[in-house]
Parts: structure tokens; C-alpha cells; sequence
């Protein structure tokens, strides 16, 4: 369970950065888990390459058509843009279901290689642990140091006034291009160590409702938030199996607590709370609100 809750944290704050901190909204995101699970599958067992090479290409094949995808729909908001990546995971679950040549359609592609490490193979549920512990930690930095740099307040004012945005100077079009290949390539990857985790991978396991579990991650941790997307992991992850021993009534209550949670708290748990480093080592929460709120877009006057 916490491996799977570390690949799931990898993918909320991939799609977090889509639609959390750039304001596109994704519904199709399980598509480029998906081509990085097959990437890497196809790689490893057909031509022999390890985790240490299937991983990073895994990653840029995703990226790679996440920008094909983004250059004539990113134009698109709202509705049109969720309407047009839900269709693009629609193809990519029927290519993969078809094309028996390349993917071996439904019967899916076993005997994919365990990670191997310095000739070292894993062979435990531990040596995987620690593998996606680290990824999971290289996800948080990398995602923490793009939000906080001049590429990420330019994300979010694109998600605050897209028009402001593009008046202000900012190349809309080229963020958010830029914001879904960064997504797509972490997906990917994502994707890589899943398929050589379980050795084995079909298309029935990227499909709508793997996108809507990814996109329910974000919105109950918090959109734009780092440390509520890895809460909203652990939580959806872990909730089905410790409520699994109450059988037919599981899910129901599993839902039912989604429903809770949106009415009590519709901003997510952590959403719109950011957690700052003060003199002396305390740490504070501040709320995203007024001045402040501007301050963490835009950038203080001392700054710019």
C-alpha cells in the first residue's frame, strides 16, 4: 500500500501542476501513465533495457506527445480543454486495446523485469519501497523548485487571469504547454516504475476512472498544494483497504466520505494553506489570501 501511495503522490503533483498551479483542467492524465507503463514494458522486454533507461524515456515519450496534445488544444479552457484530454485518453486505452502487435491488446504484457540497482535486482516489496520513496522525494523538489521560481508565478497567475496574464507579458499559450509536458513526463515515469513493479500491464489498468482517482487526489489534498496532494494520496489510496474488511458497504462509505469532505471543506484539506520557514526555525501556516496572496503570484516589488 505505501508503494502504491508513492506512485500516486508522483502522479497527483504531476497533475497538480497541470491543474492545481496552471488552472488547466485534465481528464485524461491515466493516458500518459499508460504510455510510460507501456514505454517501459516494451523496452524492457523486448529489447533488454533496465529501469535506469526505461524510466527517462518512458518520461519523454509521454512528454513528448503531451506536447504534441498541448500545441492545437491548450488554446481551449474550461470544459472544451477536459472534453478534448478525456477523448485523448480514450485513444490511447483503445490504441493500447488494439494495436496487437505493439501492445498485445487485451492479453496485456507479462514478464516485465524487476529494477535492477548496480546489478542488484529487487526482489522485496522493501527494495521498491525505497526506490519510490526517493522518486517520490525527487517529485516534491522538483515540483517545489518550479512553483517557487519565475516559470511557477507565471503557472499561477495563467490560473488566476489567464487575459491579466497574457497582458502582463506572459506567453500563455507557451506555459501552458510547458506546464502539461512537465506533468506528462513525471506521469510517465510514474508509469515505468508501475509496469516493472508488477511485471505485468493491460489497458484496463489506465482508464477514465484511473484519471478521476489521480484528479480526486488533488482535489481533496488541495489544488495547489504540494503537501495536500500527498495527503490526498495516502488518504484515497489506503481508505478502500482499511474499510475492505465491511464488503458491499465499502465503497459507499468511501464515497460518502469524498461527499463529507467536499461540503465541510471544498477548497481539500490543505488547499489554500502554504507552509512557511520564519527566523528562528518555526514554522507558520499562512493562508493564500489578500497581499499576501499576490505577493506569492506576482513576486514582492523587491523581487521584480
Amino acid at each position: 500500500m505505501l508503494i502504491m501511495v508513492g506512485i500516486y503522490i508522483i502522479l497527483g503533483l504531476s497533475l497538480n501542476l497541470i491543474t492545481g498551479f496552471t488552472g488547466q483542467l485534465s481528464l485524461g492524465h491515466a493516458a500518459f501513465y499508460g504510455i510510460g507503463a507501456y514505454t517501459s514494458a516494451i523496452l524492457s522486454t523486448r529489447y533488454g533495457m533496465g529501469f535506469g533507461i526505461t524510466a527517462p524515456l518512458s518520461g519523454l515519450m509521454a512528454a513528448f506527445l503531451g506536447f504534441l496534445l498541448g500545441i492545437p488544444t491548450l488554446k481551449l479552457q474550461g470544459a472544451y480543454l477536459a472534453i478534448v484530454t478525456l477523448g485523448f485518453g480514450e485513444i490511447i486505452r483503445i490504441t493500447a486495446l488494439n494495436w496487437m502487435q505493439l501492445t498485445r491488446g487485451p492479453m496485456g504484457i507479462p514478464g516485465i523485469p524487476a529494477i535492477s540497482i548496480f546489478g542488484y535486482e529487487l526482489q522485496s516489496n522493501l527494495g521498491y519501497y525505497y526506490v519510490i520513496c526517493i522518486l517520490a522525494m525527487i517529485t516534491v523538489l522538483l515540483i517545489s523548485r518550479i512553483v517557487n521560481s519565475r516559470v511557477g508565478r507565471a503557472f499561477m497567475a495563467i490560473r488566476e487571469d489567464e487575459l491579466a496574464a497574457q497582458y502582463m507579458g506572459i506567453y500563455t499559450t507557451n506555459y501552458k504547454i510547458l506546464a502539461f509536458s512537465m506533468g506528462a513526463f513525471l506521469a510517465g515515469v510514474a508509469g515505468s516504475f508501475y509496469a516493472h513493479y508488477v511485471s505485468y500491464i493491460d489497458p484496463q489498468s489506465f482508464t477514465f476512472d484511473e484519471s478521476i482517482q489521480i484528479l480526486s487526489i488533488v482535489i481533496l489534498g488541495g489544488m495547489g498544494s504540494i503537501p495536500g496532494t500527498i495527503l490526498g494520496a495516502a488518504i484515497l489510496v489506503t481508505a478502500p483497504e482499511l474499510l475492505r474488511s465491511l464488503q458491499d458497504y465499502r465503497m459507499v462509505i468511501y464515497g460518502l466520505i469524498l461527499i463529507l469532505m467536499m461540503l465541510i471543506r471544498p477548497q481539500g484539506i490543505l488547499g489554500g494553506v502554504r507552509f512557511t520557514q520564519r527566523k528562528g526555525g518555526e514554522i507558520q501556516n499562512d493562508s493564500f489570501r489578500g497581499k499576501e496572496y499576490q505577493q506569492a503570484v506576482w513576486g514582492s516589488k523587491s523581487s521584480r
